[in-house]
C-alpha cells in the first residue's frame, strides 16, 4: 500500500495510519481518497484486525479540510460541486465506520472541521492532554459536511452537538472527555503508547464476537430498542455455534488463559 499522504505500517495485526500532509495535515480531494482506498484495502486484510489513525507530528491530528478547495465551491456558486464534495467525505468516513474492525483515533493535537469529524467515524477516539477538538465550520458560513451534525450528536447527545456546531469553538480535551466524545486521555508522550494498548486489549479478545459487537451497536443505532434487542439475540445465537465461544468458556471453567482463532 503506497500513497503520497498516508504512511501505513503493519505490526501483529495492528495496522498505524498516519496522515501526512504539510501543512497541518488538511484534508483534500486527494487526502480523502487516499483514506477510502487505504480503509477498503485494510478492512479486506485478513491479517489486519484494528487499525490506529493519527496525524503527523505533535501539533496536528487533522486541522481541518482545505479552505481553497471549499471557496472554490462559494466563489463559483457551485451547489452541485458543494454537495458531491460532501457526499465523497461522507461515502469514505462510511467505509471507517462500517470497517467490522475496531478503528482508534489518535487525536495528537488540532482536531477541528473535517478532522473531527473524520475522528468520530472511528470506533474510539483517544486524546493527548494538549489535543483541541472543534466544528469551526459556522465560522465560514458553512456547517459540517462529513456527517459530524449527524455522529456527534449520536455520540456525546443532541445538546452538545448543538453547542459545539453553533459556536464554532475549540475544546479542551478534557472537555471533549467529559461529554463523552473522547473515551481516554493521555500525557503526549503516552498517547501512542496508551492507545496501543487499548488496542491490544480489544485485539485479545475473541475476533468474531468484536466484530458482532461492533455490527450489534452500529446497526441497532439506526433502529428502534426492540429491532435492535432481535439484532443482538440473532448474533448472540449465532455465536454459540463458533470455536471461540466454547474455547472461552472452557477457558473460564478451567482458569486458564482463552486462545482464540476467529472461528
Amino acid at each position: 500500500m503506497t500513497y503520497e499522504f498516508l504512511k501505513v505500517a503493519v505490526e501483529d495485526g495492528l495496522a498505524r495510519v498516519t496522515i501526512d500532509r504539510p501543512k497541518a495535515n488538511a484534508l483534500n480531494r486527494q487526502v480523502v481518497l487516499e483514506i477510502g482506498r487505504c480503509f477498503t484495502e485494510l478492512r479486506d486484510a485478513e491479517a489486519v484486525r484494528g487499525v490506529i489513525l493519527t496525524g503527523a507530528g505533535e501539533k496536528f491530528f487533522v486541522a481541518g479540510a482545505d479552505i481553497g478547495g471549499l471557496a472554490k465551491f462559494a466563489n463559483e456558486r457551485d451547489s452541485l460541486g458543494a454537495r458531491a464534495d460532501a457526499r465523497l467525505g461522507q461515502d469514505t468516513l462510511a467505509i471507517l465506520e462500517n470497517l467490522g474492525k475496531p478503528v482508534v483515533a489518535a487525536i495528537n493535537g488540532y482536531c477541528l472541521g473535517g478532522g473531527l469529524e473524520l475522528a468520530l467515524a472511528c470506533t474510539l477516539r483517544t486524546a493527548s492532554s494538549n489535543a483541541k477538538l472543534g466544528l469551526p465550520e459556522v465560522t465560514l458560513g458553512i456547517i459540517p459536511g462529513y456527517g459530524g451534525t449527524q455522529r456527534l450528536a449520536r455520540i456525546a447527545g443532541a445538546g452538545v452537538a448543538r453547542e459545539w456546531i453553533l459556536t464554532g469553538e475549540p475544546y479542551s480535551a478534557e472537555e471533549a472527555h467529559r461529554v463523552g466524545v473522547v473515551n481516554r486521555v493521555f500525557s503526549p508522550e503516552e498517547l501512542l503508547p496508551g492507545t496501543e494498548k487499548m488496542m491490544r486489549t480489544i485485539l485479545s479478545r475473541a475476533p468474531i464476537a468484536v466484530k458482532f459487537a461492533l455490527e450489534a451497536i452500529g446497526r441497532g443505532l439506526e433502529t428502534d430498542l426492540a429491532d435492535g434487542q432481535k439484532l443482538e439475540a440473532d448474533l448472540f445465537g449465532i455465536l454459540a455455534t463458533t470455536e471461540d465461544t466454547r474455547e472461552g468458556m472452557n477457558a473460564f471453567l478451567e482458569k486458564r488463559p482463552s486462545k482464540f482463532v476467529g472461528k
